[in-house]
């Protein structure tokens, strides 16, 4: 374990990092698979996967000999020069697509492939006098300038005006709301197939066709951000799989790299070729050793069937959530998700229940205000699924008991059990 204690290491933190997130009350020291032990020593189940990053759970063995392997024989050169770790990652990406005639983008980040999506339908909108792009409102696309004007909600763009222009709203699953956004300067419509930051909510196969015939008729581009939903996370490859649609591009990250910095634009055909030298360029993306870790979490998802671990033990969570959900029906509205991005949507704030499994040894993850977002890594275990059932279980008794508790009369806060 550490050599500091949580409370030193909080003490460290708050003197010289900036507080840009909420102080925590555990530090985090070391991980394997599916399991974290904080500074002190306690384990836990950990269902926030680093947000949807450890896709292949922590240190797994394949992906330790391939970063050490690769450290030990080239780390970083500029991309003034080839090397070959890079193609072949993009190769990789390429071919499981759907994409014809793919083409990748290497970057550090999820914001930063955003930034390349923007840029590439600006750059291709450019010569016919388009460059808007539609986003869908309750979205998240990072932090930058561009990509928190393009994410569609208030709160993370407060404070940080001017913004950019160029970014058009629209409400999601609601094919009628895009097509009145779009306007002779649209360039592309930019969505995620599933939602994260913004409650876990599945966009509707027929929302997905639409835009696809939508974008078509209107000449201009689809682009997913496939940041948190991307990389087998929801059963399939990329989750706009699930709608049966090609996009024009998307973009990657979180479970890329399983904890290793690294971020991807994937391009089809239409946009393959349109960054050329000059338009668009990093210093650390694609680098050998960021290559190397993303072609072993490939690896390992392909060796270990992890796409159908994820669909299976995804349906297995699902059912027991669902079990719980029912006993609780008064105050835990749905379960909605796909494969192992799962959310259970209360009629009361998430956070008292997040910090209630906390103190049970299982890590979860509030969002939307009312969502418990739920996301282990693709290789967890049927009896890692059944541990966290029964923590969340208790969990939810014990809330439904302090709940009642604190009302007068029942029916006024939905415990009339």
């Amino acid at each position: 374990m550490g050599n500091m204690n949580t409370n030193e290491i909080a003490e460290l933190q708050k003197k010289y990092v900036m507080s840009t997130y909420a102080p925590p009350s555990i530090a985090l020291v070391e991980g394997s698979g599916a399991n974290v032990w904080d500074a002190e020593g306690n384990e836990y189940l950990d269902f926030v996967s680093g947000i949807a990053v450890t896709n292949i759970g922590h240190c797994h063995p394949k992906m330790v000999r391939a970063v050490q392997d690769q450290v030990e024989t080239l780390v970083h050169v500029s991309n003034l020069f080839y090397n070959e770790k890079q193609p072949l990652l993009a190769k990789a990406l390429s071919e499981r697509s759907g994409l014809p005639g793919a083409k990748c983008f290497f970057c550090n980040s999820g914001a930063e492939a955003n930034e390349g999506l923007i840029k590439l339908a600006r750059l291709w909108g450019s010569t016919k006098g388009k460059y808007e792009v539609v986003t869908m409102r309750q979205s998240f696309h990072g932090r930058t300038l561009a990509t928190l004007t393009a994410t569609g909600q208030e709160k993370v763009q407060k404070g940080f005006g001017p913004l950019p222009e160029g970014f058009v709203y629209a409400n999601f699953n609601d094919l009628q709301s895009v097509e009145e956004a779009i306007t002779p300067k649209t360039s592309a419509v930019l969505v995620e197939a599933l939602q994260g930051e913004g409650g876990v909510i599945p966009a509707e196969p027929e929302f997905m066709a639409g835009l696809r015939t939508l974008c078509d008729e209107k000449g201009i581009l689809l682009l997913c951000d496939e940041v948190q939903c991307g990389m087998g996370r929801t059963g399939k490859w990329f989750a706009f799989q699930h709608c049966g649609v090609v996009p024009d591009a998307f973009s990657l990250a979180k479970g890329l790299g399983n904890g290793f910095p690294i971020g991807a634009v994937v391009a089809g055909a239409k946009l393959a070729d349109t960054f050329q030298p000059g338009h668009h360029a990093t210093t650390f993306g694609g680098t050998p050793l960021a290559c190397a870790a993303a072609l072993s979490v490939i690896d390992v998802i392909e060796e270990e069937a992890l796409l159908t671990n994820a669909m299976m033990m995804g349906a297995y969570f699902i059912e027991g959530l669902c079990a719980i959900a029912l006993k609780h029906k008064k105050w835990i509205a749905q379960v909605r998700g796909l494969g192992l991005l799962l959310g259970l949507v209360l009629d009361v704030p998430a956070l008292p229940l997040q910090k209630k499994l906390q103190e049970k040894g299982l890590l979860t993850l509030a969002t939307a205000g009312n969502v418990l977002r739920l996301l282990p890594p693709l290789n967890v275990t049927a009896p890692e699924i059944e541990q966290a059932l029964k923590l969340i279980g208790e969990a939810c008794a014990e809330l439904h008991d302090e709940m009642a508790a604190l009302s007068p009369n029942p029916c006024q806060c939905g415990m009339g059990e």
